[in-house]
C-alpha cells in the first residue's frame, strides 16, 4: 500500500554479489554475550537467498491479477503456503470473512455549459506493448470503501485535497459544499480526501494522477521508463484508516468465518467507512476537466504539470456525473501462517509478515516484498535442515486484504491479542524492491538495530547496505540544499539519535500499525526504493519490475538477507536490543517541539510533566543499556521487562474519538493517514486549539512515560 519517498539517483546494478561484508566472528553485536556463534550462522544464512529464485517466485506471484478475495488471490496462497511447508514450517491458511466491495459498474463523465461532452470514461489504460494489460480479470479502477452513488455536480479544483487546501478555497469563496471536489493523488492518504470533503459536504470526490506527482514530469513514462503512462490510475481504499483499519463490521475482534452477526456492527454505521463516493481517474481523463474549469486562477503551488493554466470552478461551468454501482458483501480472504516453535522461549514470538494481495498485479506492491520474504524463508528453511532451531518462536506471515484496509494482519492481530502481549518484534516489508535505495522506518528502540543488521549484509554496488544507504542519504541531502540554494541545510541529527542514517517513524498504511499502535509490539518496517510511477496501476507488472526495478534481482536478494538477518537476530539474541535511552531522548524532542507548536498557537498548556517524565525515561533507559550490555543475571527475566516497556506506552483509552489507536507516541495522523503524528493525542489537540483535551493527553502521555520509567528502573536494578 504505502509509497517512500523517491530517489531519482541512476545507480548500477551488480548481478554478483561477495559476502565479504559479513561481520566477522568477534565482531560485537549490542545484545549478545559473544556474537561468534551467531556470526557463523548468519555467514550460512547469508550464502542462501538466491537472486533467481526471487525472480521465479515473483513471475509466479504476478501471473495473474490477484485483488483480495478473488479466486486468484486464493492461488497466491496456497503457493505461499507450499513454499512455508517446503522449508519445514507448521504451516495454515486462516480464513477471514469481512466486509469487501468490487465494482460492478463505474462510468464517469462531464459536460460543459453549453453541454458538450468533455471526458466519458474512465477510459482503459493502455500503452503500446504491455502484455499484462489486456487480462479480462483486470479490474476496474475503483476505491475500496467508496459506497455506490448516482451524483452529478460542479466541478471543484482542491489540488492534493490537505486541510490547508480547503482552506484556502474557502479564504477564497469557493464553496465545495454539493460539488463533486476534483484532487490530485500525493501529500496525504486519499482516504483523508475523501474524509475533509465528506467533512466539507461535498457530494464526492474524483483523485486523479498529475503528470507532476509521478508522470511525464518525473521522467520517461512506462513503457520508456518508470513513470506513469497517460492513461494510468492509481486504485485504492478509502477507507478511513486513522479511525480504525480492519473489518470495518469487528473493530477490536478478529472477523472469522464463524463469527456471528451479533458480534458484527452494521457495516453503515461503521465510522471507517465514507459517506460519500469516490473513485480514481487518470490525467487523460482529468486533463478535459481542468482545462475546462473557469472561476479564480489556481494559487501557484497548485499548478500541475499539464498544459494550461489551473482553475478552481465552481461556477457551473463544469459538470460531471458520477455513476459507481459497488458490490458489497461478506468476502472470504485468507492469510498464511507459517511457524517455527521456539525451543527455549516459545511464548516470546518473533513475527515477520508481508501482504500478498494486489489490487491488480503487484510486481512492486507488494509482491516484491512477498518474492524477498519467500527467499528468507528458504534460508531458514535451510538452516533447520542443518539443525539449528531458534531460541524464540519464529512466525512468518503472508497477509491478506492489505489494499483494502491492513485487514488481514489486523484480524489476525486482534484475534491473537493475548499472545502478542509477549511477542518480542514485529517486522514488516511490504513495497519490498521498487528500485535499489534502502530505506527503513523503526520504533525508537530499534532504529540501532536495523542499522546493526544492515552493516552485516553486503551491497550489490559494494560494501554493506548500510555503506550504500549512508552514501544516498548524503548524495538525497547534497541534491536538496542544490535545490534550496545551498540557503539551506539538512536538519542536524537529533540528540536522541546520532547516526548519520536517519530511520524514519512509523505512521500507517501497512500491517504493522495493528502490532505497534494497537497492541505496543516493537516493530520495523524495511523496503528499497527507486523511481516508481506505476503504484496500484495495471503498470505495476512484472515487465515493468525486470526493466526498471530490479532486472537481475539482486535487491530481491538484498531485502531477503535483511530480512532474514533481523528475524535470526531478534529471535536468538541473549538480551533484547531495544535502546530505551535513544527512544526517550527522542520523546523528550517531541515534547519540546509541541511545546512550541502549543506557543505558537496561542495555547496555554503546562508541559512540565511530560518533560521530566521524558527526561527521567531517557536516564533510566542508558542505565539498563548498561545492564543489556553487560547482563549478570537472569537473561529471562531482564527481557519480559524490557519487553514490557512498549506495552507502558499504549493507553487503554486510546486516542480522543479513535479509542482503537492505544499508543501514546505514534499514530496516523486524522488529516495525514499516512504518515506519523508523534505524541498524537497532545499534537492533535493543539492543531485543534483544545487546550482542555490537550492538557488532558499531555497527563495521559506522562502517565505513560512514567510506567515506562519504572519498568525500567526495576529492570535496572
Amino acid at each position: 500500500m504505502p509509497r517512500r519517498p523517491q530517489s531519482l539517483l541512476g545507480l548500477a546494478l551488480v548481478c554478483s554479489v561477495s559476502l565479504s561484508a559479513q561481520a566477522p566472528a568477534g565482531h560485537t553485536v549490542f545484545g549478545y554475550r559473544d556474537f561468534s556463534a551467531q556470526a557463523k550462522i548468519d555467514s550460512q544464512f547469508l550464502a542462501i537467498p538466491d537472486a533467481k529464485l526471487a525472480g521465479e517466485a515473483l513471475k509466479t506471484l504476478t501471473a495473474e491479477p490477484h485483488m483480495a478475495g478473488t479466486p486468484e488471490d486464493h492461488k497466491t496462497a496456497e503457493y505461499v503456503a507450499e513454499k512455508f511447508r517446503a522449508a519445514g514450517l507448521e504451516t495454515t491458511i486462516v480464513p477471514y470473512k469481512i466486509w469487501l466491495n468490487w465494482p460492478k459498474e463505474i462510468h464517469i463523465s462531464a459536460v460543459d455549459a453549453s453541454g458538450r461532452t468533455l471526458m466519458n470514461g474512465p477510459t482503459r489504460e493502455h500503452v503500446d506493448g504491455d502484455p499484462y494489460q489486456d487480462d479480462p480479470r483486470v479490474v476496474m479502477p475503483f476505491n475500496g470503501s467508496s459506497p455506490s452513488a448516482d451524483v452529478t455536480a460542479d466541478v471543484v479544483y482542491a489540488n492534493y485535497g490537505r486541510p490547508e487546501d480547503f482552506a484556502r478555497l474557502e479564504q477564497m469563496g469557493v464553496d465545495i459544499k454539493g460539488k463533486i471536489v476534483l484532487v490530485r493523488y500525493g501529500n496525504n492518504f486519499r482516504g483523508v480526501k475523501v474524509y475533509i470533503a465528506q467533512q466539507k459536504g461535498a457530494a464526492g470526490v474524483v483523485i486523479y494522477s498529475d503528470p507532476a506527482d509521478d508522470g511525464y514530469y518525473r521522467g520517461d513514462m512506462y513503457p520508456h521508463g518508470p513513470y506513469r503512462p497517460e492513461t494510468g490510475v492509481q486504485r485504492g481504499a478509502v477507507q478511513y484508516l486513522f479511525k480504525y483499519p480492519g473489518d470495518p463490521t469487528t473493530p477490536g475482534v478478529a472477523s472469522t468465518a464463524d463469527l456471528p452477526a451479533s458480534k458484527r456492527i452494521d457495516p453503515m454505521k461503521a465510522e471507517s467507512q465514507p459517506t460519500i463516493p469516490s473513485t480514481p481517474i487518470s490525467y487523460h481523463d482529468a486533463s478535459p476537466i481542468l482545462a475546462a474549469l473557469k472561476g479564480a486562477t489556481a494559487p501557484h503551488g497548485w499548478q500541475g504539470a499539464l498544459p494550461f493554466t489551473y482553475h478552481l470552478g465552481g461556477t457551473g461551468e463544469v459538470k460531471m456525473h458520477l455513476d459507481l454501482k459497488q458490490d458489497y458483501q461478506y468476502r472470504t480472504i485468507w492469510d498464511v501462517i507459517g511457524k517455527i516453535p521456539g525451543t527455549q522461549l516459545p511464548d516470546a514470538w518473533v513475527v515477520a509478515g508481508n501482504h500478498r494481495d494486489a489490487w491488480v498485479y503487484g510486481a512492486v506492491d507488494p509482491n516484491s516484498g512477498t518474492a524477498a520474504m519467500l527467499e528468507t524463508v528458504h534460508g531458514i528453511g535451510d538452516l533447520l535442515k542443518q539443525g539449528w532451531k531458534p531460541k524464540r518462536t519464529i512466525i512468518f506471515a503472508s497477509w491478506d486484504a492489505e489494499e483494502e484496509g491492513l485487514i488481514g494482519s489486523t484480524e489476525w492481530a486482534e484475534g491473537h491479542a493475548q499472545e502478542l502481549a509477549h511477542a518480542v518484534a514485529y517486522f514488516n516489508t511490504d513495497v519490498g524492491v521498487s528500485g535499489p535505495n534502502f530505506d527503513a522506518s523503526a520504533v525508537p528502540s530499534l532504529k540501532e538495530f536495523v542499522r546493526q543488521v544492515t552493516k552485516t549484509v553486503p551491497s550489490p554496488k559494494g560494501g554493506t547496505v548500510y555503506d550504500q544507504w549512508k552514501a544516498t542519504q548524503a548524495q538525497d541531502a547534497h541534491q536538496q540544499q542544490v535545490n534550496n540554494g545551498f540557503n539551506a541545510r539538512r536538519p542536524a541529527t537529533s540528540g536522541a539519535d546520532q547516526d548519520p542514517v536517519e530511520i524514519g517513524d512509523l505512521g500507517s498504511g501497512s500491517d504493522y500499525t495493528p502490532f505497534i499502535q494497537h497492541l505496543g509490539v516493537p516493530s520495523t518496517d524495511i523496503g528499497s526504493d527507486g523511481a516508481y510511477g506505476v503504484y496500484h496501476s495495471v503498470f505495476d507488472n512484472y515487465k515493468w519490475f525486470t526493466m526498471n526495478a530490479d532486472p537481475t534481482f539482486v535487491y530481491e536478494q538484498e531485502m531477503a538477507r535483511v530480512f532474514g538477518l533481523e528475524i535470526l537476530h531478534m529471535a536468538d539474541t541473549d538480551v533484547l536490543p531495544y535502546d530505551y535511552g535513544s527512544y526517550g531522548k527522542e520523546i523528550e524532542e517531541y515534547i519540546q517541539t509541541a511545546t512550541a507548536k502549543a506557543t505558537s498557537a496561542g495555547v496555554n498548556l503546562d508541559f512540565s510533566a511530560a518533560a521530566a517524565a521524558a527526561k527521567h525515561l531517557s536516564a533510566v533507559g542508558e542505565a539498563v543499556k548498561q545492564k543489556q550490555e553487560h547482563p549478570n543475571g537472569d537473561d529471562n527475566a531482564l527481557n519480559i521487562k524490557l519487553r514490557k516497556v512498549e506495552s507502558d506506552l499504549l493507553s487503554s483509552e486510546g486516542l480522543p474519538h479513535r479509542g482503537w489507536f492505544k499508543h501514546t507516541i505514534y499514530a496516523p495522523g486524522e488529516y495525514t493517514g499516512y504518515a506519523a503524528v508523534v505524541i498524537p493525542g497532545v499534537n492533535e489537540a493543539i492543531d485543534a486549539k483544545d487546550a482542555s483535551l490537550a492538557q488532558q493527553q499531555l497527563t495521559a502521555l506522562t502517565a505513560a512515560l512514567n510506567r515506562a520509567a519504572t519498568t525500567l528502573e526495576d529492570a535496572a536494578k
